[in-house]
């Protein structure tokens, strides 16, 4: 019999993206099943963060297999409480298998009321099952005993514009909502008399925590929302989610960009290993089946898409922990000189 492999730390970055947060949960089934990584850190925004917490209870109730029972629990939570919303997919997107919502009246409807009025005036009453969903399935004093690995969740600053990092022994249910707070569908949530919104703005997720907080400089990614996306939207819809993916990404590139930056340098000799870490970078995605999905579908949490959701993502981190776990500890698998090759000639261009 073949001896099993050790288990290698690595930190995990969880990028927040409604409901499509059930491909990071069909990862992290599949990671902690096979178990060949050892998480030493997650950083969560958004519904990054929801999976990050639930992820820390689960497993400070009973390590890999309490936090699989737990994800997999709270995510059916999250399908069961949605089943009389109107907020549902049409007979003609069954029919035709979109799993998007661009031909309900009601997403139409709130969209259109987003840019004439705002949620302190549509929900003066702040009501958000959102906030009962969370409250009820995790167990945040369970979350804060977690030793595990550490445990970080970003929300952004309404006031200063900044990340704001909320370290696991301090994590409330006010924290995790926080960095789920989509200012045109939410109210602020405010801790301590500071207002935030959702993390995603300027950190999704906030990969600096992980620099001098764990014994690892490996940075797994678990990504969501695509980078590159050809072609000009054209429908409102998709130009403003275009423009979100774009707002949400821009923080994750500014901090893999400073990544490269630093292992250049480190690399000519310019600064001290002593003082500097080369950060080894590795990206779980799969745009190809994800891009097409629409943004309209990150608000479907119907069971059969959100199981399809997770099987996608078992399915991805199986391929890639076959093809890169070698990697782990050695070498990063994302070449991201060649990633930012492009945005660099655009600027040379420009």
């Amino acid at each position: 019999m073949a001896q099993k492999p050790k288990s290698k730390p690595v930190n995990l970055a969880l990028q927040g993206g409604g409901s499509h947060g059930a491909f990071t949960w069909g990862v992290l089934d599949r990671i902690l099943e096979d178990g060949r990584l050892e998480i030493a850190g997650v950083s969560g925004t958004s519904a990054g963060a929801m999976n990050a917490v639930v992820l820390a209870d689960g497993f400070t109730r009973d390590g890999p297999e309490g936090a699989r029972s737990a994800l997999d629990r709270f995510w059916q939570r999250m399908s069961d409480g949605a089943k009389n919303s109107p907020l549902r997919r049409m007979p003609i997107d069954m029919l035709m298998g979109n799993w998007g919502l661009e031909n309900n009246p009601m997403y139409h409807t709130m969209n259109a009321l987003a840019h004439v009025a705002s949620p302190y005036q549509l929900n003066p009453m702040n009501i958000n099952p959102l906030r009962d969903l969370v409250e009820e399935s995790i167990d945040f004093d369970m979350v804060r005993k977690c030793t595990a690995f550490k445990l970080f969740i970003s929300a952004t600053n309404v006031e200063s514009g900044r990340v704001k990092v909320f370290p696991r022994k301090a994590l409330t249910a006010d924290m995790v909502m926080a960095s789920a707070c989509l200012p045109d569908l939410y109210q602020a949530v405010e801790i301590d008399g500071v207002p935030y919104w959702d993390g995603g703005y300027v950190g999704n997720p906030s990969l600096f925590p992980f620099y001098d907080q764990t014994d690892t400089d490996d940075i797994v990614v678990i990504q969501i929302n695509p980078i590159e996306r050809k072609g000009a939207p054209k429908t409102p819809q998709e130009i403003q989610n275009r423009r979100n993916e774009i707002s949400f990404n821009a923080s994750l590139l500014k901090e893999l960009r400073a990544i490269d930056f630093v292992d250049r340098l480190i690399r000519q000799g310019k600064l001290s290993v002593d003082e500097y870490h080369q950060v080894r970078v590795h990206i779980i995605e799969n745009q190809a089946e994800l891009k097409s999905l629409g943004a309209s579908s990150k608000m479907n949490v119907e069971w059969e898409f959100l199981t399809k959701l997770r099987d996608l993502g078992r399915d991805t981190a199986t391929r890639w922990l076959d093809e890169n776990f070698a990697a782990i500890g050695e070498r990063s698998t994302v070449d991201l000189r060649e990633m930012f090759q492009g945005i660099g000639a655009e600027h040379q261009g420009g």
